[in-house]
């Protein structure tokens, strides 16, 4: 069964304020420098997000399977990994093409640390830890019998892992590696605690710092997050808890959808708390009071009964013809405009091939198909529309909306 379990953690699909975006579960989150944040997830998507707007800045399509984690950089960059085994470091903001990092055995990558001194580190189901210098250069670590599933950078510089084997190890500048914990039970959760100290989690549904347990659900803890003074856990059950530190007291219980929540994320001032999940939202909690700040739409839609079904897709997409690009072109005069035709958006190769008009058939296509089935090579998030009233709806305020 536990085995079931962390398939389903690492590797599966599935399915405040709120960012919009995602055609798939949230399952990584990273603050970057200057209060940015981006988010990644089962759809292949990166995201770069202005969060006080909840504007979508940037959406790159690149990874060839879901992106299980994120690491900010201290220089500023973004390194990403995911199912198809490639990392890849993004420049601030982001780009269309990053420059990859090799990884040789090409083993699908489950967890992402980055270093004070710009080293990343990176595991994943083959049970082997691999190390990149910033001038360039790697080694591989290996000790743990199976998957690596959690890694995190020391306060002193040491690197700590956590694998299905149920262990969690330290790791010398030798490389050699000395066992910490043996829970029994495969870990998934590691954050290194400011000023020293370690946070672990698993499938037990405890938080371990040392000999205090800290009680995260009755079901496998997937995210961990620290800031002075606390720790945020989210659950495969939905639950999402808030406890003070060192004493670990609880703090709060946050109220979300009862779906698996599958990151988080502390903003710099530690005021507020991000998380992503199962919902493909991203949300944000008010930590001093535990209370959910949002919704937020990114941009004020049209008062129409069909204003709901462009939601998501206002995280990426304006509706002004007089508005700059966001993530996506405006979505101004778009029946009747030839795909790719719109002047000074950058399109993604196969957009810009032009051999689509949309109008009403080429949306329901888009959505009903999918963006990666119609157009593949698009860098659009993946989302499809099952409900054939959910679309007639998107359908209906595109139509008045657009003109």
């Amino acid at each position: 069964m536990w085995k079931l379990l962390l398939f389903v953690l690492l590797a599966l699909p599935a399915g405040a304020q709120e960012l919009l975006g995602h055609g798939g579960p949230v399952r990584a989150l990273a603050l970057l420098p200057g209060g940015g944040l981006a988010s990644a997830g089962f759809d292949a998507a990166v995201i770069w997000w202005h969060p006080a707007s909840g504007q979508a800045q940037r959406v790159a399509r690149w990874h060839g399977g879901a992106v299980n984690a994120l690491a900010a950089l201290p220089d500023g960059r973004l390194a990403s990994a995911g199912e198809d085994g490639r990392i890849a470091l993004w420049p601030p903001g982001g780009a269309e093409a990053p420059a990859e990092v090799p990884q040789a055995e090409g083993a699908p990558v489950a967890a992402l640390a980055a270093a004070p001194d710009g080293r990343l580190a990176a595991a994943g189901w083959d049970g082997a830890i691999r190390v990149f210098a910033p001038g360039g250069g790697s080694r591989r670590l290996e000790g743990h019998a199976g998957p690596v599933t959690a890694l995190a950078w020391g306060a002193d510089g040491v690197l700590l892992s956590a694998g299905q084997d149920g262990t969690v190890r330290a790791w010398d500048s030798a490389g050699t590696p000395t066992t910490l914990a043996e829970r029994g039970l495969p870990r998934t959760a590691l954050a290194a605690l400011p000023g020293g100290g370690l946070a672990e989690a698993g499938l037990d549904g405890q938080v371990h710092l040392g000999a205090l347990s800290l009680p995260a659900g009755d079901r496998p803890v997937v995210a961990l997050a620290t800031a002075p003074g606390l720790l945020a856990a989210a659950t495969a059950g939905g639950a999402v808890t808030l406890w003070s530190l060192p004493e670990g007291r609880l703090l709060h219980r946050l109220d979300g959808p009862g779906l698996p929540v599958w990151s988080l994320a502390f903003s710099a001032d530690a005021a507020t708390l991000w998380t992503g999940g199962q919902d493909r939202r991203i949300r944000r909690w008010e930590v001093a009071t535990g209370a959910a700040l949002g919704p937020l739409a990114p941009e004020a839609a049209p008062a129409a009964p069909d204003a709901e079904a462009f939601r998501a897709c206002a995280a990426c997409h304006s509706l002004a013809g007089d508005s700059a690009p966001m993530a996506g072109p405006t979505l101004h005069g778009l029946f009747g405009r030839r795909m790719g035709s719109l002047p000074g958006y950058a399109y993604s190769p196969r957009l810009a091939q032009g051999d689509v008009v949309w109008n009403r058939e080429t949306v329901a296509q888009l959505f009903t198909q999918g963006p990666d089935v119609m157009l593949p090579g698009t860098r659009m998030p993946v989302q499809r529309m099952q409900d054939p009233e959910d679309l007639a709806a998107l359908l209906r305020f595109l139509e008045e909306a657009t003109r």
